[in-house]
């Protein structure tokens, strides 16, 4: 390895905290018609353990399906460990679901529920969708379980985009040990006798890879992804579908536009909150003036959260590039370093900008879309579509709150300048303060009771978890006490007892 690769390695396995690790198979899978397969061929040869972790399950065919397949492997007695996120399952699986699979004897826990002593606590979410099986292959994707994923070709209603791989070698290892930390948080750990070292497992390839499984407030993935846009030289390509850069990051992308490198950003033109779509354009001027290409993705929606550089540099996994995914979630991400794993992500891209639409800025610094297919009349593809839409989407809510923010912020702070499109952002802003300032002048207390319930909500919640913490310092020092006694141990001044000389 030359020094500057050498460093280079370095640089990432500190930015990302996650090593490089040797003697992979990786396959690329695309969309629900190979990913899926791949899943249940998998979930169909375990012999001794499986772990599934994903933010959505649908209490539909598709889940239905992935449910059948779990039980049976539960009844014929490998040990099965699932971990839904609460919120991300909330309308979508019932609570007859989860009971189907416990009373098969499969271990459910969900992540993180609304509770009383953490009001905010919501926030965060288990965002991660990935399945190890026998610690012999290991799934990393965007896909949720559900129909929107395949589609109903009966309906006329087409699939979701999306990509994610399948791994078999000691990087396995590294997947299960993310599910089992995760779990180790919801109850119970798993045994360490459970678990495989990644030094006990044997190469299947020649592919290096990083396994970079994020947590709320480590922005592991953020400083990774800031890194690779700074060391690009000659392309950088994304595909995401919520986009909400920071500030930082967009201007990462544009610094190495300017600097000659090819930076493309394909995002979905379909969205499952269509209140939010202008949302979704309101970071992309800056990032068009300096010569970012913005792609719009013209099928039903792009959920891939994809990344390649350079020709040798690929992610794929579920981290969208907004702050919710960066900050406030648990992700999940294979970061490969392989030519020809790159060369497959760079092919499956172009194919993708095949259906998709460009935007640019015209002459008067408009954001348009040029020679974009006329939108068909509402027919049964489109109620289908829309259908799906209204279920909605907990982080593209975020995504669209944080550019809604970024907007009002702007336009306060004037630290850049607002383009068009977002001036329905910030009427609709001043309008909402507008009717909330008259409301308060109008109804004080009817606002205020709510606000005062808010805040006793808060201070309650940190008093006990102020008390708990508390009684559990206290538990661990007396237990560190009994511990020193046990082994002899004296504390400095405290009083020896001497036995008497014999």
């Amino acid at each position: 390895m030359s020094p500057v690769r050498a460093l280079a390695n370095q640089a990432f396995s500190r930015a990302a905290g996650a090593p490089l690790i040797e003697g992979n198979a990786v396959q690329l899978l695309i969309d629900a018609r190979e990913n899926y397969p791949a899943w249940l061929g998998a979930i169909a040869a375990a012999k001794r353990h499986i772990l599934l972790e994903n933010y959505i399950f649908y209490d539909d065919a598709v889940g239905q399906r992935f449910a059948d397949a779990l039980i049976e492997r539960s009844e014929q007695g490998v040990r099965v460990r699932v971990i839904y996120d609460v919120l991300g399952c909330l309308g979508k699986a019932s609570n007859h679901y989860w009971a189907r699979l416990r009373a098969a004897g499969i271990e459910v826990r969900g992540y993180n529920p609304p509770r009383l002593e953490s009001p905010f606590g919501w926030l965060g979410r288990d965002h991660r969708k990935t399945l190890t099986v026998d610690s012999e292959v290991g799934f990393v994707t965007g896909l949720c379980i559900g129909m929107p994923w395949q589609g109903d070709p009966d309906k006329d209603i087409e699939p979701w985009r999306d990509t994610g791989v399948s791994v078999r070698g000691p990087a396995v290892a590294e997947i299960e040990l993310a599910f089992a930390q995760l779990w180790a948080t919801l109850g119970s750990p798993i045994a360490s006798h459970e678990l495989t070292r990644r030094v006990d497992l044997p190469e299947q390839g020649d592919v290096p890879l990083r396994v970079v499984a994020s947590v709320p407030a480590t922005a592991g993935m953020l400083r990774l992804d800031q890194l690779v846009a700074a060391l690009a030289t000659s392309r950088l390509w994304l595909a995401d579908a919520y986009y909400a850069g920071t500030s930082g990051y967009a201007q990462a992308l544009c610094a190495a536009a300017r600097d000659g490198v090819d930076v493309r950003l394909l995002v979905p033109n379909a969205t499952d909150i269509p209140a939010l779509k202008p949302l979704s354009r309101t970071g992309f001027r800056p990032l068009l003036e300096a010569g970012v290409r913005v792609f719009e993705w013209n099928g039903s929606m792009m959920h891939a959260k994809t990344a390649v550089a350079d020709g040798r540099w690929a992610r794929v996994g579920s981290t969208n590039l907004n702050i919710a995914s960066w900050l406030g979630n648990c992700e999940m991400d294979v970061v490969v370093e392989h030519e020809e794993f790159a060369r497959a992500m760079e092919e499956r891209y172009l194919r993708d900008l095949d259906t998709s639409t460009e935007l640019v800025l015209d002459a008067r610094k408009k954001m348009r879309a040029p020679n974009q297919p006329e939108r068909r009349r509402v027919g049964r593809v489109d109620r289908g579509v829309r259908r799906e839409r209204r279920r909605g989407s907990v982080t593209r809510a975020a995504a669209g709150a944080l550019r809604f923010g970024n907007t009002v912020g702007a336009a306060f702070t004037s630290h850049r300048v607002l383009e068009p499109v977002e001036a329905r952002l910030t009427v609709t802003a001043g309008v909402l303060l507008l009717a909330l300032g008259a409301l308060f002048a109008a109804f004080p207390r009817v606002l205020a009771y709510p606000l005062a319930a808010v805040l006793f909500w808060i201070s309650l919640s940190l008093l006990y978890r102020g008390y708990t913490l508390y009684k559990h310092r206290g538990e661990t020092q007396a237990r560190a006490e009994q511990e020193k006694t046990a082994a002899g141990i004296v504390t400095p001044g405290e009083p020896v007892e001497r036995q008497p000389h014999e």
